[in-house]
């Protein structure tokens, strides 16, 4: 596959398209993000997988946005999985990219790495390489009903108490772009007189709900986290609360549950 990603961006840069293709590369032992502004360079090109497919991946959306906002009038192609396109396309909705400015390589995952994260769709909508992987039989999603909503809120208290408050999470999300964050703010976030951020699980579940309509559920949050919050499920498991509650959907999917469920979910709108 490395081959003829190579071969579709050489052709890319040496028709003048583009100004660079953003992607891993790898650098000794090391991958890393890189941008690729001649063919020749691309013989370092990595997906990313060392010990297993996808074990080293990087914001690319999110660096893609910042090249963008330093070079507006530059076009460059950029290496996208299914999330990352999904990521892309929140951030064109919200005009934090423009469409015509970007060129999307799409690959589809690995299937061990779609299992590993319960992808509900593996493989972006444009794949310029590969075919379209088998979806994993679940996509891992907590459903917060009336029935488990004691149970989930209990969960959320226990593994929230591991937060230390560093921001990793909202650092890494390639779809966080407010250059001012409500989780900083005073006025919605009272700090103590330490200037500590308020207690658990409050500080994850502003930013759960922040992420509703938006999370893609890449799961770098949780790579990035050193306490090891499961983070993509907190925030599928508010989300989904604001399914039953609202009327909204995760990614587009129906809720997991009984046949009425979601049957009853296909008019609703999704984010």
């Amino acid at each position: 596959m490395k081959e003829q990603i190579r071969k579709h961006a050489t052709r890319l840069l040496d028709d003048g398209r583009i100004k660079g293709f953003l992607a891993l590369r790898q650098n000794g032992t090391d991958v890393e993000p890189y941008l690729f502004t001649d063919a020749g360079q691309l013989k370092t090109l990595s997906l990313g997988d060392l010990d297993k497919p996808g074990a080293a991946r990087y914001p690319l959306i999110k660096i893609l946005s910042w090249l963008s906002a330093q070079s507006p009038n530059d076009t460059y192609a950029v290496l996208v999985r299914g999330c990352e396109e999904r990521q892309f396309q929140r951030l064109v909705q919200s005009s934090q990219l423009r469409k015509h400015r970007a060129i999307l390589v799409g690959i589809p995952c690995p299937e061990e790495l779609a299992e590993e994260h319960g992808c509900l769709k593996p493989y972006p909508d444009q794949l310029a390489v590969g075919s379209k992987p088998a979806e994993p039989a679940s996509g891992k999603v907590i459903t917060a009903t009336p029935r488990n909503l004691i149970r989930d809120m209990q969960f959320l208290k226990e593994v929230s108490e591991r937060c230390i408050k560093c921001y990793g999470c909202r650092n890494v999300c390639p779809v966080c772009f407010c250059k001012e964050c409500t989780l900083e703010e005073e006025v919605f976030v009272p700090r103590n007189k330490l200037g500590i951020p308020p207690a658990n699980p409050d500080f994850l579940l502003t930013r759960a709900v922040h992420m509703v309509g938006y999370c893609t559920y890449c799961g770098l949050c949780e790579e990035a986290c050193p306490a090891d919050i499961p983070l993509k499920t907190i925030y599928k498991m508010v989300a989904n609360i604001m399914n039953e509650q609202h009327g909204y959907q995760i990614q587009g999917f129906a809720p997991r549950g009984d046949e009425q469920s979601n049957n009853a979910s296909k008019g609703k709108k999704a984010v």
